[in-house]
């Protein structure tokens, strides 16, 4: 196998303008250092790539832009999205209280709790970019690999179940292997962690242990100098339980277990929702099922997996780089091969077990160990306070007066965790007393929706999701209870452009931005994440969202069957037929209207 520098995967094709800078960067450095004090109020294209990597994006907020001298162009408002790594979703209390104090003190006083289980902030502006990411560090968290063309924040089940150890072991490989696929870039300590005052390199106080950037090696041993073709992805789940969705990942470890204990992982690759609308080659996947490695393989068939990504992926044209691509190119089989030439030994067939179960972990759950844990559902993962809904003041006074364990959700919610049975009225009165509902209040429509940011500061954005997706769920509240259907579990997922943050296109009903103000409906997917949808409707307009899924909702009480879900329906019946009848009984309706 070659060394990672040496590998040349499409020779015949100009490498994209991203790699150009990647190569040039000295292992992600850049010119971010000379940048990053030279007064302006942003970054040069080359850093902005470059600094994705660091977990942060430049942003430029839309609606705050001013008009310049002339009064003809608008300038931008640049700002910064950092994200922080979180394996597994799993925090202390006094992390996501700093957490919250960093929104407040640096950021614009909200964090975002993400649908990969880390924690996003925005409207950090470049003079403060440095002094919180020493505060991250000092909260013994990081933000490297947060984004970018690198392993990002893996994923796993969060629900702490003391009376199984399988959860508590999965836990523990996903820290491994999240050790392990950390980039071992210097320039991420040079920049952001050194002393204010002697400039000494990594000695701020109380950071997470990471690799000593004095004695690390200068080349990245997996990565390379010019790191992967594309984000890479990846998640841990069990058969009865694919909180995590595990199809939708780059790389996919399913646990098999028996009575307790971890035989080994079914190993799925090239999970991946993006799609660029105006590029046909581009689609939505599903992770294939690839074989079978017992625990302690975990880590080298994620390396070789990661390397053969490296040295095969797209590097001419980003829009086809991801992982799924080149598995579409290579085929499964001989990915396969190529996978295990470098793992260097065969895989086992997978095992027999897929996934059957999920569970979002909302409401009281006992752990097994005389305590229990608490699924608080934060719409959209937004944390907040307006108006007299307060949910970020009331967080602080469940972390503060009660120290809870927590844990973030896939579902962008929180678990608090090592609770005793008599801090479950006690939480219900916090919440009360700041005017947030507490997750057996709220419908179960609500609890299963998830939108992305969206506008207005995500620059992919062509419409909007975070912001509208409350009320289009406050509109469809009533009808789904007319139609009986307010117990019903399905998945609705909103994002603002096709590149599909939030998952949509293997749920239940996806609504996906197309332009300003109107969307994409997609159909038929599945609460356990393992079928992708199809589309229904194009260019919906937004006023138009709600009565168009009512009249789906209308199709699916009168003719499902048993106890079919929406998404099994749908699939069955079909979007034509869907289709056709839901505008009969829209048709009906108006004209009855």
């Amino acid at each position: 196998m070659a060394d990672a520098d040496s590998i040349d995967p499409a020779p015949s094709a100009k490498p994209s303008a991203v790699e150009v800078a990647k190569a040039a960067s000295n292992y992600l450095k850049g010119d971010i250092p000379s940048e990053l004090v030279d007064g302006n109020p942003g970054f040069g294209k080359g850093s902005v790539q470059l600094l994705k990597n660091h977990g942060t994006y430049q942003q430029d907020d839309r609606e705050t832009r001013k008009k310049s001298a002339d009064g003809k162009k608008s300038e931008r408002q640049i700002s910064f999205m950092i994200r922080t790594v979180v394996p597994g979703g799993k925090l202390t209390a006094d992390q996501l209280l700093a957490a919250i104090d960093m929104g407040d003190e640096l950021g614009n006083g909200t964090i975002r709790l993400t649908t990969r289980q880390a924690i996003q902030h925005h409207g950090v502006v470049k003079g403060d970019l440095k002094a919180f990411m020493q505060r991250v560090h000092t909260n013994q968290l990081t933000t490297l690999a947060a984004c970018g063309d690198v392993e990002r924040n893996i994923m796993c089940c969060p629900a702490p179940i003391k009376g199984d150890p399988v959860r508590d072991e999965m836990q523990k490989k996903v820290d491994e292997l999240a050790r392990h696929l950390a980039p071992r870039t210097r320039a991420y300590y040079e920049i952001w962690l050194t002393d204010p005052d002697t400039g000494e390199k990594s000695r701020v106080a109380g950071g997470p242990e990471t690799i000593d950037p004095a004695g690390a090696a200068e080349e990245e041993p997996i990565y390379g100098r010019t790191y992967l073709p594309r984000k890479f992805k990846t998640a841990f789940a069990l058969p009865e339980d694919n909180c995590t969705d595990i199809y939708a990942n780059d790389l996919g470890f399913l646990t098999i277990h028996e009575h307790g204990t971890i035989l080994g992982y079914n190993v799925l690759a090239g999970g991946g929702m993006g799609v660029t609308p105006s590029a046909a080659k581009t689609f939505p996947a599903l992770a294939k099922r690839l074989g079978f490695v017992p625990p302690e393989d975990v880590c080298a068939i994620a390396e070789a997996i990661v390397k053969v990504q490296r040295d095969f992926g797209n590097r001419s044209d980003r829009k086809t780089a991801r992982l799924k691509y080149t598995i579409h190119t290579m085929g499964l089989d001989a990915f396969r091969a190529k996978v295990e030439e470098y793992f260097g030994k065969p895989l086992a067939p997978c095992h027999p077990d897929d996934v059957h179960g999920f569970d979002d972990h909302i409401g009281w759950y006992p752990q097994g160990d005389g305590r229990f844990f608490y699924g608080l559902n934060v719409e959209n993962g937004r944390v907040h306070d307006t108006g007299t809904f307060r949910l970020k003041t009331a967080l602080r006074r469940i972390l503060r007066d009660l120290a809870p364990g927590v844990r973030i959700t896939a579902h962008q919610s929180l678990l608090f965790t090592d609770l005793a049975v008599t801090d479950r009225e006690r939480i219900a009165e916090i919440l009360h007393a700041h005017g947030v509902k507490t997750s057996e209040e709220i419908s179960t429509l609500r609890r299963w929706s998830m939108a992305c940011v969206a506008l207005p500061t995500c620059s992919l954005a062509v419409a909007e999701s975070e912001r509208v997706l409350p009320g289009l769920i406050d509109s469809l509240e009533p009808e789904v209870a007319k139609l009986g259907l307010s117990n019903d579990a399905f998945t609705v997922r909103m994002t603002g452009c096709p590149n599909a943050c939030a998952r949509p296109y293997n749920s239940d009903i996806g609504i996906v931005g197309r332009t300003a103000g109107k969307y994409t409906i997609f159909l038929g997917g599945r609460l356990l994440g393992n079928r992708l949808n199809e589309q229904y409707k194009d260019v919906v307009p937004f006023e138009d969202l709600s009565q168009e899924i009512t009249a789906v909702l209308a199709c699916y009480k009168a003719e499902r069957h048993g106890d079919e879900t929406l998404g099994d329906f749908c699939h069955r019946k079909g979007v034509e037929g869907v289709r056709t009848w839901a505008d009969q009984w829209l048709a009906g309706s108006r004209g009855h209207g």
